[in-house]
């Protein structure tokens, strides 16, 4: 029945609102990325336009996603079979929160990166630019430790499967190569892209699982600074 008093329709919306979030993973994330950007609003002090832009764009996306949810319900009460057109349905529907999420992503890079940039440069100064044989030194002993973990664990081969992804080591060890020596975030920012997109295809191929695939990442991060640290304390 439709409700007749604005309290009753009030808990329908917000019962909607509550069943996207307990069934839809992609409605959780959404409202974890939402939190962290509110904080990082809120701990980098942007301006009120900003966060009135941010504001738009996250309720926008959490709108796309609710609609999104509401068409495969709907798909899903007509037919419970494979229907091409129910299909499209579905993938327009899923369409839609891409683009939102799109624009949501080119807004919080353009207002926030303009406050997180200058302390991101701030801190690879800190770790200071590596020499060449740093970085040498630093990729052969990110290949060094994959091998030991790996023969350590049992598992896997040095190309293929063990306790650590080794090209996602060895991917992150490049990008903070490529960060520490260039010192631009953006630079960083499409080396690091590249990282996730090689340790992506591992969970991909179902080699790794999540825990090795990060695992192999912080391992090439870790290993890279130390050595970088290591060398610029030696000379």
């Amino acid at each position: 029945m439709k409700p007749t008093r604005f309290i009753d329709s009030l808990n329908c919306a917000i019962d909607g609102v509550l069943y996207a979030a307990r069934t839809q993973k992609h409605m959780r994330n959404h409202f974890i990325v939402a939190v962290v950007v509110l904080f990082l609003t809120l701990l980098l002090k942007v301006s009120a336009v900003e966060f009135i832009l941010l504001a738009i764009s996250i309720s926008f996306v959490l709108f796309a996603e609710m609609m999104n949810t509401a068409v495969e319900v709907v798909v899903d009460m007509v037919t419970t079979e494979f229907h091409p057109v129910a299909r499209i349905a579905k993938d327009v529907a899923a369409g839609s929160v891409l683009l939102s999420v799109v624009g949501a992503v080119v807004t919080g890079y353009f207002i926030l990166s303009g406050y997180i940039f200058p302390l991101y440069k701030e801190l690879l100064a800190m770790i200071g630019t590596p020499a060449e044989m740093a970085a040498i030194v630093s990729l052969l002993m990110v290949i060094i430790a994959v091998v030991m973990l790996k023969a350590r664990s049992g598992k896997g081969t040095p190309l293929h499967g063990g306790i650590l992804s080794g090209h996602a080591a060895i991917a992150f060890s490049i990008a903070t190569v490529v960060t520490l020596t260039t010192q631009d975030p953006i630079t960083s920012l499409l080396t690091l892209v590249l990282a996730v997109m090689v340790s992506h295809s591992r969970l991909l191929m179902n080699i790794h699982t999540l825990r090795e695939v990060v695992l192999g990442a912080f391992t090439g991060m870790a290993v890279t600074v130390v050595v970088t640290l290591a060398f610029r304390w030696i000379n």
